[in-house]
Parts: C-alpha cells; sequence; structure tokens
C-alpha cells in the first residue's frame, strides 16, 4: 500500500508524516510522531480515551484516518498546557482527584476543554452529558463532576 504525505499541525507545529491510506489517527500520534499521551483503549470509539480536539471539536482519533485531516489543527493532552504549565482543567483534575489510574484522562481533559469553551458554566446534568461520552472503569465520577467545576472557576479567574 502506497503511503501519503500530510501535514498535521499538532499541538501549534506543523508536522509532516508519511502514512498508509487506513493509518488511524491515534497510531500516526501515539507511533509516527511520538506523542504517547493520547491512549487507545476500546478502538471502537465507545470509550472516549483516544479524544483529541480536530480544529477544537473533541474527536475520537481511533475511529479517524490520518490521511483525512491533512492540514488541520490537532490538539492532544500534551498540547493542552500553555507555557506556565498546566492547563486550568489539567490543574482541577489534579486538585479535586478526577483521576485514579490515569488512562482515561487525556480523553477526559482534552472533552472537558471543549466542553467549558462552549459553556463556561455547567450544570452537574450539563456536566454529566458533556463527558458522557468518556468512560472511566476506576471512578464514580463525583470527582470528575468536581474537576470540571474547579476548572471553570479556575478559568474565570484568569479571564
Amino acid at each position: 500500500m502506497q503511503p501519503y504525505e500530510v501535514t498535521l499541525v499538532v499541538n501549534g507545529t506543523a508536522r509532516r508524516v508519511r502514512v498508509p491510506a487506513r493509518r488511524l489517527l491515534s497510531d500516526c500520534l501515539r507511533h509516527d510522531l511520538g506523542l504517547t499521551g493520547t491512549h487507545v483503549g476500546c478502538e471502537h470509539g465507545v470509550c472516549g480515551c483516544c479524544t483529541v480536539l480536530l480544529d477544537g471539536e473533541p474527536v475520537r482519533s481511533c475511529l479517524t484516518f490520518a490521511v483525512t485531516v491533512d492540514g488541520r489543527e490537532i490538539t492532544t493532552v500534551e498540547g493542552l498546557a500553555g507555557e506556565d504549565g498546566m492547563s486550568p482543567v489539567q490543574r482541577a483534575f489534579a486538585e479535586c482527584h478526577g483521576l485514579q489510574c490515569g488512562f482515561c484522562t487525556p480523553g477526559f481533559l482534552c472533552t472537558v476543554t471543549a466542553l467549558l469553551r462552549d459553556n463556561p458554566a455547567p450544570t452537574d446534568e450539563e456536566v454529566l452529558e458533556g463527558v458522557s461520552g468518556n468512560l472511566c472503569r476506576c471512578t464514580g465520577y463525583q470527582n470528575i463532576v468536581k474537576s470540571v467545576h474547579r476548572a471553570a472557576e479556575l478559568i474565570a479567574e484568569e479571564g
């Protein structure tokens, strides 16, 4: 199978990569670009562990072919942090114990980043709906909800 050369703008940096037509974005990020923060869980788009931001919107990288995102902006968990360190969402998850084993955390962090951009003060119900596509097998989601509310506070304080 002939590889295709694509340019992916990952975490603000244009990266050229040669990939087979059927290379999944998750595999391209992890294996071709060395960005192992994006986790692969179910490989069916159900668990949300592989969620990244594509042009600012959460997508399942295990269901997306790398060749289909040529020239588009991709933000992985590695790209959420700013020059001053962790993003407000990352800080809130650490502060409120919104993670346990951490396997699902990159997907949650990307999803919540987009959620709070679109809804800066969500209710508990809106948080649960917003993260409903991300599964965690360790927590009861209480601390994840607390983390989202704390992140909203941190973002409001910075703004």
